[in-house]
């Protein structure tokens, strides 16, 4: 992975952008970590895997609820009186 403080992104966007295609870029303030470029092809990526798992969660916990007899109207029921 490549590194580089935040105070030298700047000057050297264009060359970290390219940098970003091949591996993430890690920029640091002081010591610290505080951002990652990375290229918009492993953001989607990384977007839609998430997406992913967040529906199969959903789904998971629907189905554990219809299961447990949870239906529409005593959600709306539950909602209504919280």
């Amino acid at each position: 992975m490549r590194y580089t403080a935040a105070i030298d992104s700047e000057p050297k966007l264009a060359a970290l952008v390219d940098a970003a295609q091949d591996e993430p870029v890690f920029i640091e303030r002081g010591l610290q970590e505080v951002a990652v470029l990375v290229s918009a092809r492993e953001y989607n990526r990384l977007s839609s895997a998430a997406n992913l798992n967040f529906q199969e969660f959903c789904d998971s916990v629907s189905d554990k609820a219809a299961a447990q007899g949870l239906n529409e109207s005593k959600l709306d029921d539950l909602l209504n009186n919280a």
